[in-house]
């Protein structure tokens, strides 16, 4: 009796996974290009340039820093002004208390982590509008408290000491490089960390909080994390604010136009991607410095630029980019298949 020829095995399909992508490694030499250019910029341009420079940095700070919370943790705070006005507050008062105050901008942004603790298991508690709400709450409270407090310059503020010494020239070049390596550390801070497992816990949570608590992940901690990493950020930029401002006014560090300011530019660019508020800050700068002369036309047509993209393109500009393969800061998995 002969026995039936078997059927050949089907082949095993070899995938590789990858976290970079192509255009990714393309990017690491001109991206380091850039910032040796944008590190050399004021010795060849005017404090005019670095000025302004400093503006957009402290807005793409606070765009990145936003965008981990709301598009990678589902997490839309409408508050992190509390932590710009205590980034601001913050540098004030060490160098009212003698510390330099380039030295006491780190401080600042970390005593915002320490109290973002205590707030965190209070705005957790809320959930959606809510969470929303309760965070603008918290500003306000912070706010009336810091007003209330005379040594801090009550309502009207008061100026920064420490900075007076500083050639003009000088304090503009430190202020730029200060404000340079803050965005530079939030963007690579959060590019790492969003490749962590907390990175993919917190998808998991914007996703669906209560499937991704029955799996196992553990969304407090990594809520917590995100959470107090924006706080760190915010408070830098806030810290930033009052370097380059030379003083700190209440309404100014607590006014909740940052938190319209995120979210235009997050938006704009792309929600729940590293590269979205970058491009969001870039086209944020061109309408505010063409329309800026506008008076009231000016917010209309920004109002209606975020408007139209809100409805008609979710994914922001950079979601038409990704259409076509691009990403510069991947933060996923790759797989491709290599039997091909």
């Amino acid at each position: 009796m002969t026995q039936a020829p078997t059927a050949p095995a089907a082949p095993v399909a070899a995938v590789r996974i990858r976290r970079s992508t192509r255009t990714s490694r393309w990017a690491l030499g001109p991206t380091a290009i850039i910032l040796i250019v944008l590190g050399y910029l004021p010795y060849g341009t005017g404090q005019g340039t670095t000025s302004m420079l400093v503006d957009f940095f402290i807005l793409l700070t606070l765009g990145v820093t936003w965008n981990m919370l709301a598009g990678y943790a589902g997490l839309v705070s409408v508050g992190q002004q509390a932590y710009i006005g205590i980034g601001a507050y913050g540098v004030l008062w060490l160098a009212q208390h003698g510390v330099e105050p380039f030295l006491a901008l780190p401080i600042a942004a970390v005593a915002c982590a320490v109290l973002a603790v205590p707030i965190s298991f209070l705005v957790f508690r809320l959930r959606g509008g809510y969470f929303a709400i309760g965070t603008w709450v918290v500003a306000e409270v912070l706010a009336l408290f810091t007003i209330r407090d005379s040594a801090l310059g009550g309502g009207t503020g008061t100026n920064v000491p420490g900075l007076g010494g500083f050639d003009p020239v000088v304090l503009g070049a430190y202020t730029y490089w200060a404000a340079l390596a803050v965005a530079v550390i939030s963007l690579v801070g959060s590019y790492f960390l969003l490749r962590t497992r907390v990175g993919l816990a917190l998808t998991a949570v914007r996703d669906d909080e209560t499937a991704a608590r029955n799996v196992g992940v553990r969304v407090s901690r990594a809520k917590r994390i995100v959470y107090l990493a924006a706080a760190v950020g915010a408070g830098g930029a806030g810290a930033l604010l009052a370097i380059s401002q030379l003083n700190v006014e209440p309404h100014n560090v607590y006014g909740v136009q940052w938190s319209a300011y995120m979210i235009f530019v997050v938006l704009i660019g792309g929600i729940g991607t590293l590269e979205g508020p970058i491009l969001g800050t870039i086209v944020f700068f061109v309408l505010q410095r063409t329309l800026a002369s506008e008076g009231a036309w000016y917010l209309i047509i920004v109002g209606s630029v975020a408007v139209v993209m809100a409805v008609w393109v979710r994914k922001g500009l950079w979601g038409i980019a990704e259409r076509f393969g691009l990403r510069l800061f991947p933060t996923g998995y790759h797989v491709t298949d290599t039997t091909r």
